[in-house]
């Protein structure tokens, strides 16, 4: 039982289609797509803000806080219970997300939104809040191929599975491997300090 689920989830990372919002691109061009855009949010002084629902929650704290340890890249997340209670119950829990992206996001913010339907109402409002911002955005889904939330990001990791469990340890091996590509190169910083921002993080 363990290997085969093992082997569903290794072909389910192998399979991962990655897109802007242009179009399809290859596994090499997404993840140092993805490096680029938080080494650029960093270099601007921006805030990576990560958000998910129930297990994808605790994959957006562990990303937040291997943003802020490993790579030292200034990070948010908005799970503090008395914030999260009060907003759903004042605004209903559709707004638990973008109502405070509204008063904190800036241009040079990256949200990371991770939902493994794609469809789950808080985390497209907080995408659209996100881009209405003019900040970048990544985003982490799985299930149908035409979920909301792929069609928003400038970077989509889809992982074409309609499983719970397989689609949510792809993701956090996904965003794992990121961190992982950042502290095996050094001076992954000055590399991406390059970059200008024109080819980056907007298509």
């Amino acid at each position: 039982m363990f290997l085969n689920r093992f082997k569903a989830l290794s072909t389910s990372v192998e399979t991962c289609e990655y897109s802007t919002k242009n179009s399809k691109i290859n596994e090499t061009e997404a993840l140092d797509k993805a490096l680029r855009m938080i080494a650029l949010a960093r270099l601007q002084g921006g805030i990576v803000y990560v958000i998910g629902n129930g297990g994808s929650a605790g994959i957006a704290s562990h990303f937040s806080a291997d943003l802020i340890k490993s790579l030292g890249v200034p990070s948010q997340t908005f799970y503090d219970s008395n914030l999260m209670t009060c907003l759903s119950n004042d605004w209903g829990y559709e707004n638990v997300f973008s109502y405070p992206l509204e008063k904190l996001m800036k241009p040079q913010d990256l949200l990371v939104a991770i939902s493994s339907s794609g469809k789950s109402p808080n985390i497209i409002k907080a995408a659209e809040v996100a881009l209405s911002k003019k900040g970048s955005l990544i985003t982490l889904s799985g299930f149908g191929e035409d979920n909301p939330l792929r069609k928003l990001g400038n970077l989509n990791f889809w992982i074409n599975r309609c499983d719970y469990g397989l689609v949510e340890t792809a993701h956090f091996f996904l965003l794992h491997t990121i961190i992982d590509l950042w502290n095996k190169h050094p001076t992954a910083e000055q590399e991406y300090a390059k970059i200008t921002g024109n080819d980056l993080a907007k298509d």
